[in-house]
């Protein structure tokens, strides 16, 4: 049984989310997300104004009369949170730790799914399939989920997001919504590396990256002496954050990845969310779903 604090946690999670989905997410997130086609449903009589390329010419002979094929909007969805579990997200110098806003991003796209009746998985990986749990509808599903990605102790520190993503192309058959939930740090996150697993989703699957870092991540403080970890590897070391040709290069070294990201997710036509720890995200999220409901008008 879980602790209080736990189930305390969870409830919190939510709440805020359930709230986020009834109001903000209310429509948009159905507008953003198309079904994977159309499904014949029944025949009808043709009616004048009707598109003869529906009409069913074996009823038709057998009836004497034109008829024509009905159509639904195949409108079911399978969505696939896949979250980076590596050390780098238990780390934060604001608000709350990177995985924890992880899971609020998670959890709200969980309830914008159940909410219109779509299925949901969880992938939890590090460099290894830390957790999957295989797409399913409800309530209580998007709790497990949550629960999950809050509390379940991974296994190993390290990411390898490449064999994530082709561990999901061998048990995903079915085209899917898939929200890649990560810091993107690290150098298995180099676009040489992440080039071709990305390209290869992205065409069988509708791939949606979101990033999630802290602004310590980006700049150093200049505060003198400051021991860092590695929080994947375990290292440590020592830098002095009053040389500013250190701080200036850090900062160069960060600009430069996340303009190499942009770059290749802009080459591959990837949609990608950049949140931080010390913002909310849902007016991004908002403006993401807004766009790409216009995008699909």
């Amino acid at each position: 049984m879980l602790p209080i604090d736990f189930i305390k946690k969870i409830r919190q999670v939510e709440i805020r989310t359930r709230k986020l989905v009834n109001t903000m997410f209310a429509g948009e997130y159905k507008s953003s997300f198309k079904g994977t086609g159309i499904e014949f449903l029944d025949v009808r009589e043709y009616l004048p104004g009707d598109d003869v390329r529906t009409i069913d010419w074996k009823v038709t002979a057998r009836m004497g009369r034109p008829y024509v094929k009905k159509f639904v909007e195949d409108r079911e969805l399978t969505v696939i949170l896949l979250v980076d579990a590596s050390g780098s997200g238990h780390f934060s110098t604001r608000n709350q730790f990177k995985i924890e806003q992880a899971a609020e991003i998670a959890a709200t796209l969980a309830f914008s799914a159940v909410r219109n009746n779509d299925k949901v998985g969880l992938l939890y990986f590090t460099d290894h399939v830390e957790k999957y749990i295989p797409p399913k509808k409800g309530r209580f599903h998007v709790l497990r989920l949550i629960r999950d990605i809050l509390f379940f102790e991974p296994s190993h520190r390290g990411t390898d997001a490449a064999m994530a993503l082709d561990f999901l192309m061998h048990v995903i058959k079915r085209r899917a919504i898939i929200f890649l939930i990560s810091d993107f740090l690290g150098p298995d996150y180099r676009a040489e590396i992440l080039r071709r697993p990305l390209g290869v989703v992205a065409r069988r699957h509708d791939l949606v990256l979101i990033t999630v870092n802290d602004p310590a991540e980006e700049y150093l403080p200049a505060i003198g002496l400051i021991d860092l970890e590695d929080t994947e590897s375990g290292e440590i070391i020592t830098v002095n954050t009053a040389d500013r040709t250190l701080l200036d290069g850090f900062r160069a070294y960060q600009l430069g990845h996340y303009e190499e990201r942009k770059t290749l997710f802009k080459l591959l036509g990837i949609d990608h969310i950049n949140v931080r720890t010390d913002e909310d995200f849902t007016p991004k999220l908002h403006r993401f779903f807004q766009e790409r409901a216009r995008r699909y008008r």
